[in-house]
C-alpha cells in the first residue's frame, strides 16, 4: 500500500518528452514514522504466518506481477524513458527472483541442527534465522523494479515487513508495486511505499527500521549511513561501479564486441554493473575495436519503438557525461565514435574513446552514460592490473576461450561478481549473490546470502544429559579441571604433518 496522501506533492516526468506521468505526495518525517509504525504490527503478523503461507502469498504476488507485466513495464517505460522491451525484460528477471526467494526461504533460513562437537556432546544445537522486523528499502531509478525487488522480495521471504522509498524519478513504479502486493496480502500493510525527495529517504533511514537496503551513488550512501548511525541501524549498500571488460588474445571477438556494446549502451549506459572500461590485449585490439565501432555506430537513442535505448533519465547526469568526454579529449584521448557533440539532451549517442589517460575522469569516475573507453594492453595480466586500479569493485566481464585462465582472472578481479564470455549473466541467476566491494558498497542481495542479509542468526542449545565433568560451575574441583585439560591435550595437542 502507499501511505496517506500529503498536501504537498511532486510530479514524475517522462524524461524523453517532459510530460507529466503522475503526481505523488511528498511524505515528511511524520508520515514516514507512521508508515514504519504500521509496518511494526504488520511485521509481527507476517512473521507469524509461517514459511508455507508466506511462500504462497509471494508466489501469488509473482503471479499478479506476471499478469500485470505489460502495465508495470509501460509505467517503467514512461518514467525512465527506457525502451518498452527493456522494461519487460526487467520484469521477467524480477519475477524469477521473487519465485526463487519464495521457494528457497525456508530451506535457507529454517531451523537446522548442527553438530555440537565432543566438548558439548550432551547438547542438541539448533541454528535458525529470524526476521529482523521492518526493512527500509531506498531504491534507484535506473532499474526501478529489478533492483529494489532484489531487497524487497528477499526481505519479505525472510519474514520482514518493508517500507519502500522509490527514486523521485520513478515514484509511480514504487506505488504500483505496493498496490499489486496488497492484492494478495490485503490484511496488513506488509509492503508500503513512501514517496518524495532525499529528505523522505533520510527520514526512513532515521526512522528506527531494523535495516536499510540502499542502492545509489557513493556520496548518497555516505549520507544514508550517517543517518543510520544515529540509531545503529545496519545497512546493505550497492553504490555503482566502474566495471571493466577484458578481451583476451583468444577471445571470440564478434561475441565480445556484441556483449561490450550492449553492456555499455543498453539502458543508455545507466547500469551500475554496465561496461565502462575495456582492456583488449594488443594482439586483437585493432580487430576488436573495429568490430566494436561497427556494432555501436548503428545504435540510435529515442523514445519510439525502434529506438535502441532511451534518454538519460536524470538530467544532471548529462553534464557529467559531457564533462567526462571533454576531459578525455582535452587530455589526449581520441573519439573513434561520437564525441562531445553526441550529448544532445536528453539523449546521448554512442561514444567510444581510445588513448584515454588512466587518471582521467572517464576512466576513474562512474560515467553512467552510453560511453566506453578502450585501452590496449600487452596481455591479460596487464588487463587485470588495470582493471583492479579503481576504488570501485562491483562487477567485471572476461572474454577468453582459455577456461582456466579466465577462471584465474575472475578470481583475482577485485569485484563482487564476474561474467565469463557473457555480460551480466550473474544478475539473471537468483541463487547467486549480488554486491560489490570498496566504493561499490557492501553486503549482498539475491541468493542465500541475500536472504540471510535480512535475518538474524539465532543459536540455541538444549542440554540432553549432564556430563560427568561440569566446569561451568563454582563447585568444580581440581580433579574436574585436570580431566578437562587432559581431554583438551588429547584432542588438540598433537603435531600435524603435511
Amino acid at each position: 500500500m502507499s501511505v496517506a496522501t500529503e498536501s504537498t506533492t511532486f510530479t514524475s516526468l517522462n524524461p524523453a518528452t517532459g510530460e507529466v506521468v503522475g503526481e505523488h505526495p511528498i511524505h515528511d518525517e511524520k508520515a514516514v514514522a507512521e508508515a514504519v509504525e504500521r509496518a511494526r504490527e504488520a511485521a509481527a503478523w507476517w512473521r507469524d504466518l509461517g514459511w508455507k503461507e508466506r511462500r504462497l502469498r509471494l508466489l501469488n504476488f509473482k503471479g499478479t506481477l506476471t499478469r500485470n507485466l505489460d502495465k508495470v513495464a509501460r509505467l517503467v517505460h514512461e518514467e525512465t524513458g527506457k525502451p518498452l522491451q527493456d522494461a519487460q525484460i526487467e520484469l521477467v528477471l524480477t519475477i524469477t527472483h521473487i519465485d526463487w526467494a519464495a521457494r528457497n526461504a525456508q530451506k535457507v533460513l529454517g531451523p537446522r541442527t548442527v553438530f555440537p562437537g565432543l566438548a558439548a556432546i550432551n547438547n542438541k544445537c539448533i541454528l535458525e534465522y529470524q526476521p529482523l522486523g521492518v526493512i527500509g528499502v531506498i531504491g534507484p531509478w535506473n532499474y526501478p523494479v529489478f533492483t529494489p525487488m532484489g531487497s524487497i522480495a528477499y526481505a519479505l521471504a525472510a519474514g520482514n515487513a518493508v517500507v519502500f522509498k522509490p527514486s523521485e524519478y520513478t515514484p509511480g513504479v514504487g506505488v504500483l508495486l505496493a498496490e499489486l502486493f496488497s492484492q494478495v496480502v490485503p490484511e496488513k500493510p506488509v509492503l508500503q511505499t513512501v514517496t518524495g525527495y532525499g529528505a523522505t529517504g533520510a527520514a526512513l533511514a532515521r526512522s528506527g527500521v531494523d535495516k536499510v537496503a540502499f542502492t545509489g551513488s557513493g556520496p548518497t550512501a555516505r549520507k544514508v549511513m550517517a543517518a543510520c548511525a544515529e540509531t545503529l541501524t545496519p545497512i546493505v549498500a550497492e553504490c555503482g561501479g566502474k566495471d571493466a571488460f577484458i578481451v583476451d588474445s583468444d577471445a571470440d571477438l564478434d561475441a565480445a564486441a556484441d556483449a561490450a556494446v550492449f553492456g555499455a549502451m543498453s539502458n543508455s549506459g545507466q547500469t551500475c554493473a554496465g561496461v565502462e572500461r575495456i582492456y583488449a590485449v594488443a594482439d586483437v585490439y585493432d580487430r576488436f575495436l573495429e568490430k566494436l565501432i561497427d556494432k555501436a555506430k548503428s545504435l540510435r537513442p529515442g523514445f519510439d519503438r525502434e529506438a535502441d535505448y532511451g534518454p538519460v533519465t536524470m538530467p544532471r547526469q548529462l553534464d557529467i557525461i559531457e564533462r567526462h568526454i571533454k576531459d578525455a579529449l582535452d587530455r589526449g584521448g581520441r573519439a573513434v565514435l561520437g564525441g562531445a557533440e553526441s550529448v544532445r539532451k536528453p539523449y546521448v549517442e554512442p561514444v567510444i574513446l581510445t588513448d584515454v589517460p588512466d587518471d582521467s575522469a572517464a576512466v576513474c569516475e562512474e560515467t553512467f552514460g552510453p560511453t566506453i573507453t578502450v585501452h590496449k594492453v600487452a596481455d591479460a595480466e596487464e588487463a587485470l592490473r588495470k582493471a583492479n586500479e579503481t576504488s570501485y569493485g562491483l562487477a567485471a566481464t572476461i572474454f577468453s576461450r582459455n577456461r582456466s585462465r579466465a577462471m584465474d582472472l575472475a578470481r583475482r578481479l577485485r569485484t563482487g561478481m564476474v561474467s565469463i564470455n557473457s555480460f551480466l549473466a550473474f544478475a539473471s541467476v537468483p541463487a547467486l549473490p549480488f554486491g560489490g566491494v570498496g566504493e561499490s558498497g557492501f553486503g549482498r542481495i539475491h541468493g542465500a546470502d541475500g536472504l540471510r542479509e535480512f535475518a538474524r542468526a539465532k543459536a540455541i542449545t538444549q542440554q540432553r544429559f549432564p556430563l560427568p565433568v561440569n566446569v561451568a560451575s563454582f563447585s568444580r574441583t581440581d580433579k574436574d579441571m585436570a580431566r578437562l585439560l587432559q581431554l583438551t591435550k588429547l584432542m588438540h595437542g598433537r603435531r600435524y604433518k603435511r
